[in-house]
């Protein structure tokens, strides 16, 4: 399925768009899916009050593999 993308122009500080792009360019991406990633991670942080999806599942695999550490921990 095709994601439909709908063109905007806005302003940012130089440097920061120059490190977006170097950093695109450095993980051979385009500046564009740099830039929706951290739309999108502004938008879960903002909106959702309950912690984000990796956060859950990365505590859920510390939950498996150490389940036993905390239960000692918390006595």
């Amino acid at each position: 399925m095709t994601t439909k993308r709908e063109k905007f122009s806005s302003q940012a500080d130089e440097e920061l768009l120059s490190a977006v792009r170097n950093l695109a360019h450095s993980q051979g991406r385009q500046f564009q899916s740099i830039l929706e990633d951290a739309l999108t991670e502004y938008l879960e942080r903002h909106q959702n009050e309950r912690p984000r999806i990796h956060v859950m599942e990365a505590f859920g695999l510390s939950m498996d593999e150490f389940d036993d550490l905390y239960q000692k921990l918390a006595q």
